[in-house]
């Protein structure tokens, strides 16, 4: 019988690239599909968690690449393992099982919820640095609107314009960052923020929003640039 080819690429380059491709996913990938010496040498055995803390977007998508070139699948290692092979092997996922990077912070749940008002296109995500071009209003919790930029007369709304910016890369608070890239275009979402991906412990006086303030905002997103 022939051997097996192995897997079919899962991504294109350019979704490697994209920010909507978690960096679990391709290490997933990789455990699942790659030799164990080909994950050996290129630091991806242990926990996919702990290995993604540490590994950088730009590597695992050159191994992902390695990988198909080099046709290092499961089951192409050789039966014979030398011991020396299977000591570095094991210190190389002993090692992975007790990395501790420093620089990872675990900041917890999402300071934020969403509720879906209108469904948009499901389609066109936003991506870090797209400008998007929203509706909104923004209320505190006792109900009082501190912004807003939509007009009730038909006559107004015509001559307004929606808010524009790029998103992801902190022209805007926290929460809108975050949420507005989980939105598709046309969509319109209720958004409760909270105060640490808000305005935090100094508020927003010139917009009258006290210290510590749990923010409510209507947000339509209508385009995306």
């Amino acid at each position: 019988m022939a051997a097996s080819s192995g897997p079919v690429r899962e991504w294109s380059d350019e979704q490697l690239q994209s920010d909507d491709l978690p960096k679990k996913d391709i290490i997933k990938f990789l455990q699942d599909n790659a030799s164990e010496s080909f994950l050996s040498e290129n630091k991806l055995l242990g926990n996919i968690k702990n290995v993604a803390k540490t590994a950088k977007k730009d590597h695992l998508v050159a191994v992902y690449n390695k990988l198909f070139q080099t046709k290092r699948f499961k089951g192409t290692d050789g039966g014979a393992v030398s011991a020396k092979d299977e000591k570095d092997l094991k210190e190389n996922v002993d090692k992975a099982k007790d990395a501790k990077p420093e620089e990872v912070v675990d900041e917890g749940p999402p300071k934020y919820t969403k509720s879906i008002l209108k469904k948009g296109d499901k389609v066109n995500f936003p991506k870090k640095g797209d400008t998007v071009h929203c509706w909104y209003t923004g209320t505190l919790e006792d109900g009082t609107v501190f912004d807003s930029n939509v007009q009730t007369s038909a006559k107004k709304k015509k001559a307004a314009k929606p808010l524009s910016f790029k998103v992801g890369v902190g022209k805007v608070i926290r929460g809108w960052d975050e949420a507005l890239l989980t939105m598709t275009k046309g969509e319109k979402a209720k958004l409760e923020i909270q105060p640490e991906w808000a305005y935090g412990k100094k508020g927003l006086p010139d917009a009258k929003i006290p210290p510590n303030a749990k923010l409510f905002f209507e947000v339509e997103l209508v385009d995306i640039d």
